[in-house]
């Protein structure tokens, strides 16, 4: 496998729409065990993966499934029992549950609470534990830091730890590589190695992702870099890229991240203009995109999940002037506003106003409700007195009054007289309208129904969209 110093290709345009690129065919021959494992082309050892969960699962599958003996590491002694049995108890991950059990059965693939002995008998260590925020939007470490300094008990010559959970430029060599040195007495980059290699994931799709992105690996010095991109080639089919720096590494996904973040508010910006000059936004973005250096994204109720709300508040956390970002957050922050005010306008007031709210995961299809948008706003809507509904497709009945809101059931009939989209889940585009004889307003927060057809005394509200310009007519040909 081919180690780079910079990727090969930025990829095709985008277009302002989402793609999918083909996965790298496996290059890989048949790998030979070594003790210890020294970063030969072709050699294979031990690796352990501290933080079992939704990615480190996967990746530990990936390992085995390449041919390293995989130490499992979890806080949650059911999560190690799963492993232990040879199941995935992360569902929803196309190929994951037969990953597991594959790497499982070959005996490639097993699992402990104990990292510092997962780390004394490795020769990689993968730590992929969340880093999150506080209630003041600081970076909260206290997962990391435990893990950390559990890792730190089993550290050894010529061990490689890799850090692949997301975090603020810098904690690599100056947070958790001092703790790494303290806790055995050794060098990094002399006598161990420590590097960042940030997880680039998304739910849904990991092992294709996995296949797909270059992998970007920088480490705190020159062996580190080396012994880590050294270490992704002999596990990952895509191509892997040596950066100058953990630093350059860190801030590659920060960047990535926030760029998102920033470009979704900018969209959403768009969207309250074009509502007040009586556009339809999608109409506009998608001619601004089609000249191939414009990739403006799409507007919504805001942004969800572990990683775009929380990244630019790592940056922000170092580097309080960057004015763009922090304004950023806020404006998609503001977009439950923009749902409230629309239905408190179109009824004339929330007090007593029944409202079903359909989506409640960050994002269709995902079982997570990190950061979702659903919460903010069905607290919201409660303050105003609304009496408040919801409905997801992959939660059940007690998921979703966790979440304060009466459970809907999927083709009951309802007295809500304002309908609100969090996701932009397929089903919703089958609904019945009719089921709601009292529904005045379907508030659109994704722009995904804007197709459908409503009864004539219920009016469309999407996010730059609204009922007079959501279709337009017919291009007129000669």
């Amino acid at each position: 496998m081919t180690i780079t110093t910079r990727p090969s290709n930025s990829g095709p345009s985008l277009l302002g729409g989402s793609i999918e690129l083909p996965p790298e065919a496996c290059r890989h021959g048949t790998p030979r065990r070594v003790e210890p494992w020294l970063g030969e082309e072709g050699s294979v050892g031990t690796v352990a993966v501290v933080g079992a969960g939704k990615m480190g699962l996967p990746l530990a599958a990936q390992f085995a499934g390449h041919g390293w003996s995989v130490v499992a590491v979890d806080v949650q002694q059911s999560v190690v029992d799963a492993i232990n049995e040879g199941r995935s108890h992360v569902t929803q991950e196309p190929g994951l549950a037969e990953a597991v059990e594959n790497a499982h059965r070959s005996g490639r693939l097993r699992a402990t609470t104990d990292a510092a002995a997962a780390a004394r008998e490795s020769d990689v260590v993968v730590v992929i534990v969340p880093v999150m925020l506080d209630d003041e939007q600081q970076p909260d470490y206290r997962y990391m830091d435990a893990a950390t300094a559990a890792v730190a008990g089993g550290v050894h010559q010529g061990l490689t730890v890799i850090f692949e959970t997301t975090l603020p430029v810098g904690d690599t060599r100056t947070r958790f590589t001092p703790r790494l040195e303290a806790a055995g007495g050794l060098r990094a980059d002399r006598d161990f190695y420590v590097a960042f290699s940030p997880e680039r994931l998304l739910s849904g799709q990991v092992f294709r992702n996995l296949g797909t992105y270059p992998k970007l690996v920088g480490g705190i010095g020159l062996a580190s870099t080396g012994r880590a991109a050294t270490f992704y080639a002999s596990v990952l089919d895509a191509e892997v890229v040596a950066m100058s720096s953990s630093e350059a590494a860190e801030f590659s996904k920060l960047a990535d991240t926030t760029y998102r973040d920033v470009n979704i508010a900018l969209a959403n910006e768009f969207a309250r203009y074009a509502d007040r000059v009586g556009v339809d936004i999608q109409e506009v973005i998608a001619a601004a995109n089609s000249q191939p250096y414009s990739h403006v994204h799409q507007p919504g109720l805001g942004v969800g999940g572990h990683c775009i709300p929380v990244y630019p508040h790592f940056l922000l956390s170092r580097a309080p002037e960057m004015e763009l970002i922090e304004v950023s957050r806020r404006a998609n922050d503001g977009q439950i506003g923009l749902a409230i005010k629309a239905v408190q306008k179109a009824l004339g007031g929330l007090e007593g106003v029944p409202v079903l709210v359909l989506g409640l995961t960050y994002r269709e299809g995902v079982n997570e409700l990190a950061y979702s948008r659903s919460l903010p706003l069905i607290e919201r809507f409660s303050f105003h007195g609304a009496v408040v509904s919801a409905y997801d497709p992959i939660l059940e009945a007690e998921e979703v009054a966790r979440c304060c809101a009466t459970p809907y059931q999927w083709g009951d009939t309802g007295p809500f007289r304002a309908i609100v989209t969090q996701t932009a889940d397929p089903l919703f585009q089958t609904i019945d309208f009719s089921l709601f004889p009292e529904l005045e307003i379907l508030f659109d927060g994704r722009n995904s129904l804007r197709d459908v057809e409503l009864p004539l005394h219920v009016a469309y509200h999407g996010v730059g969209v609204q009922d007079q310009t959501r279709t337009h007519p017919a291009a007129v040909t000669g």
